[in-house]
């Protein structure tokens, strides 16, 4: 697509992008309109990208099916969630047992990983979009723990994301809770983590700066990538609110109103 004189263009230098998901791909089940189209005319003009997620409650081949199903052509190995990170972390520090306070397939991946999930004598309390399970007792169960002597591994702190029915909570206040509970400070394992990102910067085998980074969080997204040295780009879709992006002090590099809008910027 021709783009005109007085629209920017992606720096020449930029040979791959990091994508969000949810808010960017799609909002429940309704892809966005055009953004299949964008991704293709990516793959025509030869550019890399990979899928950065803070998305925990779902194991990573079950977020490749659904994409599949959204009529995406993503392969699992193209999607990066904190996750992988976590275990990665874990893997690292010789240890080998976690209690898990999320939803839905994403103990899969730890499984997977010959990562032993347990309620009792744990090294790290692993804290994702846990939902309707931040329940009383959970949480409980999650301080004692913490308490005991584990870690805690935040695979996301965002504060909301957005669902069909409006925005709802997300991790991060419920990590804080604990934080304040305990007096102990997670780590973070997903966006805007630089490792997290580094991960998938190491699988495209490129620098920060020849890098973009697409999302509907411009802290989350935008200026953790532009931290690194990332080019950041802020759509208009998913959990983005004009407001919070005027006030929160942070200027990203290029805003569209959608994915699909950077087809006429390549």
């Amino acid at each position: 697509m021709a783009v005109s004189s007085d629209e920017p263009r992606i720096p020449s230098a930029v040979r791959a992008f990091l994508i969000d998901l949810d808010g960017v791909l799609y909002t429940g089940n309704n892809p966005y309109p055009g953004v299949k189209e964008c991704l293709q005319h990516m793959d025509e003009l030869g550019y890399g990208y990979r899928f950065v997620s803070n998305s925990t409650r779902r194991a990573r081949d079950s977020v490749a099916k659904r994409l599949q199903g959204l009529g995406y052509n993503v392969d699992a190995g193209q999607i990066y969630t904190p996750p992988l990170a976590a275990i990665e972390h874990i893997k690292n520090s010789g240890k080998d047992r976690c209690f898990l306070l999320t939803t839905g397939d994403v103990h899969r991946d730890f499984e997977q990983a010959d990562i032993c999930i347990s309620e009792d004598d744990v090294d790290y309390v692993v804290m994702g979009d846990a939902g309707d399970g931040f329940t009383f007792e959970r949480l409980n169960q999650a301080l004692r723990l913490i308490l005991d002597g584990a870690e805690i591994l935040a695979l996301e702190m965002d504060r909301y994301w957005s669902e069909p029915q409006g925005l709802v909570l997300s991790t991060g206040p419920f990590v804080a809770a604990l934080e304040y509970a305990t007096g102990k400070k997670a780590h973070l394992m997903g966006k805007p983590s630089r490792n997290f990102f580094q991960l998938a910067l190491a699988d495209l085998g490129i620098k920060p700066k020849e890098a973009a980074m697409i999302g509907d969080d411009i802290q989350t997204d935008v200026h953790g990538a532009q931290e690194m040295g990332m080019y950041g780009i802020l759509v208009k879709t998913g959990k983005y609110r004009e407001e919070t992006a005027r006030s929160s002090g942070m200027k990203p590099d290029m805003v569209l109103e959608s994915l699909a809008y950077l087809a006429r910027h390549l």
